[in-house]
């Protein structure tokens, strides 16, 4: 069974890797697990489908620009000069990523987990944009008018014979499975409508729905399945953050499995990149090329990340960085090709025990030196060989 790793699709928004490293840390994450199986770098995946999107593109000096090639363009701008992903750049708007988002929905629709059915919402008198419940001002344009609208939308019926998120829907280890976040996906609304006002989209109009489009945390679901597929991968593993996994677990239920490919969630820690620059002294005791500054940053904090699964607090790092040190120094000449099997088979498995492995670290640091990967490759942070 073949696993493919894929970053939960990045809200695009107006900042760049160099400014919010933070945002890449799922991206790295995947290239390096990507990287270790012996893939090629997997597609970077974008979200569009979003309001402050929407917002951006109708302010916009140029709003006669097509809103894909907007989009297009902010999404290039967060990368470095010619340093363009390797395996591409994917988003929801992607005509393979609409279609399989169709095939989906249509057969959900003959399961009868899906329904389109004549609802009634809060509207913006004004825009007409679904609103939330309350006196509060539009989102999208600011009026306080609301109204009750009654018209066709999508709506998912969730499971009653199985949980929002299971074992199955988590790619960790038996001991390492998230029972709070598996407790607080559940706590939500047994009916979740799934089509939604916005000015860009997954288009609902070929199912009759017209000026809705596929809520966002339904398409982030479909665009990771799609890469996959283009991949011909058995299991799609999403890295996300346990706190967005969790606002996206319920919308993603009945679409977390199409065509042989299933898809599962690798849960990652948020990483302190602001307080990086407190290691300067301790990069300079250490005498730490830019090469290895770059490997710890880039590729070893992501994999710690996995396995500490919430956040890297800031007065862990120097720790982490004399592991990651002694790890260097023991780095052996010739790859251990049992120990580099074992780390694939946990890596495959969802263990991560192998990061807190000196040995095993060592090995996979001259694995990485063995097969560099293009540093444009931001999702790792691979560079040439660390001397």
């Amino acid at each position: 069974m073949r696993h493919l790793f894929l970053n939960g699709p990045v809200q695009n928004g107006p900042f760049t890797f160099d400014t919010r490293p933070g945002k890449a840390v799922g991206i790295r994450l995947a290239a390096a697990l990507n990287a270790i199986l012996g893939l090629p770098p997997a597609p970077h995946l974008w979200n569009t489908i979003t309001l402050a999107g929407d917002l951006r593109h109708r302010e916009a000096d140029g709003p006669t620009i097509p809103r894909q090639r907007f989009e297009a363009d902010l999404i290039a701008a967060k990368y470095p000069p010619g340093q363009s992903p390797v395996g591409g750049i994917m988003t929801e708007i992607g005509a393979e990523v609409a279609g399989v988002a169709l095939e989906m929905i249509e057969n959900n629709l003959r399961a009868g987990t899906l329904t389109i059915s004549r609802e009634t919402v809060p509207t913006c008198r004004t825009c007409g944009h679904m609103t939330g419940t309350g006196c509060h001002p539009c989102n999208a344009c600011g009026s306080t008018d609301t109204r009750e609208r009654t018209g066709l939308h999508l709506v998912a019926e969730l499971a009653k014979d199985r949980p929002v998120l299971d074992r199955s829907d988590i790619h960790a280890s038996h001991r390492q499975q998230p029972k709070h976040l598996q407790h607080n996906a559940a706590n939500v609304a047994r009916r979740l409508i799934l089509s939604r006002t916005r000015d860009h989209g997954i288009d609902l109009s070929p199912l009759g729905l017209d000026r809705l489009v596929l809520d966002p945390r339904v398409g982030i679901h479909v665009t990771v399945l799609a890469a996959a597929r283009e991949q011909e991968a058995d299991v799609a593993v999403m890295t996300i953050t346990q706190n967005a996994a969790n606002h996206i677990a319920a919308h993603g239920q009945h679409f977390r499995k199409h065509g042989g490919t299933r898809l599962q969630y690798a849960l990652h820690g948020h990483v302190p990149y602001g307080h990086v620059a407190s290691l300067q002294p301790l990069y300079e005791a250490h005498r730490a090329t830019q090469a290895l500054k770059d490997g710890f940053e880039q590729w070893f904090l992501p994999l710690i990340s996995l396995r500490a699964r919430t956040r890297t607090r800031p007065d862990q790092l120097p720790a982490h960085f004399k592991y990651f040190m002694r790890a260097n120094l023991t780095r052996p000449i010739e790859v251990d090709e049992a120990v580099l099997a074992a780390v694939q088979h946990a890596v495959a498995s969802g263990d991560t025990d192998w990061i807190t492995s000196k040995r095993m670290m060592a090995t996979m640091m001259a694995a990485r030196e063995a097969t560099p990967v293009v540093a444009a490759e931001i999702g790792a942070g691979f560079r040439p060989a660390v001397p």
